[in-house]
C-alpha cells in the first residue's frame, strides 16, 4: 500500500540563471509528475525536444513561449495556460521569463501509440 504524500508546489522553487530546476512529485509505471522552475532558459538553438511520452504542462506562475517543429509561430503560455504534447512532437522552449521564475507543471504519461512513459 502506497504512502500519502504531501507538500507545496512553491516550496523550494528556485531559479537559478545557470540551469532549470526539475523536481518529480509523483512517479509510477503510468504518470510522471513533475515541477520546472525556469529563469531565462531556453532549448539551445537547433535542438529539439522529442518525447516517447505524451506530455500536459501548465504554467502555474510566471510565462513561457514554445515552438513545434514544422508548425509556424510560437506558442504563448500565461499563468493558467496549458498544453498537451504529444508523443513524438519535435518541441522547443523558445523563451522563459529573465527576471521571475517561471513554474511549469508537467505530467508525463505513458503514450497510447508507443506504450512507453
Amino acid at each position: 500500500m502506497m504512502s500519502l504524500k504531501s507538500g507545496n508546489i512553491y516550496q523550494g522553487a528556485v531559479g537559478k540563471k545557470s540551469e532549470e530546476a526539475f523536481k518529480t512529485l509523483v512517479k509510477n509505471k503510468n504518470l510522471h509528475i513533475e515541477r520546472i522552475v525556469s529563469c531565462g532558459q531556453k532549448t539551445p538553438e537547433g535542438v529539439w525536444l522529442k518525447q516517447a511520452h505524451d506530455e500536459w504542462v501548465i504554467i502555474l506562475k510566471g510565462a513561457g513561449k514554445l515552438s513545434f517543429q514544422g508548425k509556424r509561430g510560437v506558442v504563448s503560455l500565461k499563468e493558467g495556460d496549458y498544453i498537451f504534447i504529444p508523443s513524438d512532437t519535435a518541441h522547443r522552449v523558445e523563451w522563459t521569463h529573465p527576471r521571475k521564475k517561471t513554474v511549469w507543471l508537467a505530467a508525463h504519461t505513458k503514450s497510447v501509440i508507443s506504450g512507453k512513459l
